[in-house]
């Protein structure tokens, strides 16, 4: 398509598509930049995050490596937190 930056990239809807990541600090006092559409957990382990539309964390236990949560996390906990090499997906 004449004038796109990326002239093979199809515009899409599909808002499961990650078109941006960054690496995840857990932290327990500092909200990561956007609310995500997944998290990749590269190093096995749990995960305790705020959602979107909770009022308390919630744990995922025992999630193994090489996992996408499909989450719309808005923190990741560093107490409670063991999983490792996350991505945070946009």
């Amino acid at each position: 398509m004449p004038g796109y930056k990326f002239p093979n990239l199809i515009p899409s809807n599909d808002l499961s598509a990650t078109v941006d990541a960054s690496v995840v600090v857990p932290s327990d006092g500092t909200d990561l930049p956007f609310a995500t559409r997944s998290l990749w957990i590269g190093g096995a382990g749990d995960v305790t995050v705020m959602l979107v539309k909770s009022v308390a964390q919630v744990t995922y236990k025992a999630v193994p490596a090489g996992t996408r949560l499909s989450v719309s996390a808005t923190r990741v906990y560093a107490t409670l937190t063991t999983a490792t090499n996350m991505l945070a997906e946009f």
